[in-house]
């Protein structure tokens, strides 16, 4: 039996996995824990069921996922909109060596996946796939590299992008704290005063609450500063503030593929489609913060951006074609074995040292293995859970950590994952 879904039938179902999604991941235990995404469950389980009645010859569905890709551009433009240059200077040289670090690990993590491809025997793009893809970029670029890289001829690149995106989550989650414990006692740290420092622990639940909302890749740097105490009278979005913003996001939508298009032609290199948004975003955002043409609403645009990462990445995993995971598991294991290995050696010999061998070093070592292997909230969950088994807020480490892995990398990791792909092309 045949089934074929169209437009209004796909998104409508992508919307009711969304939210079973997040309701699972509300109710049980292990996915709350780990910070599953919500798209990641309900859209994961829609690809096994799809799988299951293709492999029994029971049917095959079709689904169509027009809205992905304009869900995806928007995500991605509202992630430009969080890059303020006023933000970013109040990490000062801890942000810049945490920086270092995270682009180090995004041009590692490629290398690696390139050369482990060609020795287990797979084509390199798989292995870039399999690299800062998937890992330090998450669920979210997965989605969003995965097509582009089938679209270039090389098929099951977003099954391959998917299921390394799983993995480097779930153990980035398992593996962060142990870590940052291991480092405090190997080098017998010494553990800040916990006066005047305790109340601050609260915030840290808030935090994860708000980012952890199903962000498979980033999440908004605005929610990093908000508490759960905050009037939300004054915050709150409304029909004005959404209108306002979607028609700014919109307009940078539109000036940022064709900055996109321009980019393409000038430099001969296959762009994914939100890489022109994002940087005409980040530039509007700058210049907005210096002139102040627009009063852009928190909440509105971090509501836009919740529900546009959780109905794109919804739709990328519905469509996933788990059958063509088969031929390419064994050579997974062993490209993300290798990638699991080498963050945990970099993190301990170098990061750990980089960032000044203390209690806030060992914090943003909890959190760069959660976000270098799965995404920002996991980052979040390790270093609040590592910091309330002392009693210790790392204030620096709650700053630099979510602004880096949320979106500063991204200044590096772009542009280099798009130079990798088409080299390989």
């Amino acid at each position: 039996m045949d089934i074929q879904l169209d437009l209004v039938q796909s998104s409508a179902l992508a919307m009711l996995l969304l939210a079973g999604g997040e309701f699972a991941r509300r109710r049980i235990g292990f996915l709350h824990r780990f910070c599953i995404p919500a798209p990641v469950v309900g859209g994961f389980m829609f690809a096994v069921l799809v799988l299951l009645l293709r492999q029994t010859d029971v049917a095959q569905i079709q689904l169509d996922t027009t809205l992905q890709t304009p869900a995806m551009v928007a995500f991605f433009t509202t992630i430009g909109l969080a890059g303020s240059l006023a933000t970013i200077k109040k990490g000062g040289k801890l942000l810049l060596m945490y920086l270092i670090a995270c682009w180090s690990l995004a041009i590692m993590q490629n290398v690696i996946g390139m050369t482990m491809a060609k020795v287990v025997g797979v084509e390199p793009m798989l292995g870039i796939m399999a690299g800062a893809v998937a890992l330090e970029g998450g669920h979210g670029n997965a989605a969003a590299f995965g097509p582009t890289a089938e679209a270039m001829g090389f098929e099951g690149a977003t099954t391959v992008a998917i299921a390394a995106a799983t993995f480097g989550l779930v153990a980035g989650s398992m593996l962060g704290g142990m870590t940052a414990n291991y480092l405090v006692a190997r080098h017998n740290i010494e553990i800040p005063e916990k006066a005047g420092v305790l109340g601050k622990l609260a915030t840290a639940g808030a935090v994860i609450k708000e980012m952890a909302v199903g962000d498979g890749n980033k999440g908004s740097v605005a929610t990093v500063t908000r508490t759960e105490d905050e009037s939300s009278s004054d915050r709150g979005a409304n029909y004005g503030s959404l209108l306002t913003v979607v028609v700014l996001l919109a307009t940078l939508m539109v000036l940022g593929t064709v900055l996109g298009d321009w980019l393409s032609a000038l430099t001969g290199l296959t762009l994914p489609a939100y890489v022109g948004a994002m940087i005409v975003a980040v530039i509007f955002r700058n210049v907005n913060d210096k002139f102040a043409w627009f009063k852009i609403n928190d909440d509105a645009v971090e509501l836009i951006s919740k529900f546009a990462l959780g109905f794109f990445l919804t739709l990328a995993m519905m469509s996933l074609k788990m059958w063509e995971l088969a031929s390419l598991a064994g050579p997974l294991v062993i490209i993300l074995v290798v990638q699991l290995a080498f963050i945990l050696i970099f993190a301990v010999v170098v990061v750990f040292r980089m960032l000044g061998k203390n209690y806030d070093a060992a914090t943003m070592v909890a959190g760069f293995i959660g976000h270098g292997l799965g995404a920002a909230p996991n980052a979040l969950a390790n270093m609040d859970a590592f910091n309330a088994k002392f009693g210790v807020r790392s204030e620096r480490a709650f700053l630099i950590v979510p602004l880096a892995g949320a979106v500063l990398v991204d200044l590096v990791a772009l542009p280099w994952i798009v130079w990798c792909m088409n080299l390989v092309s």
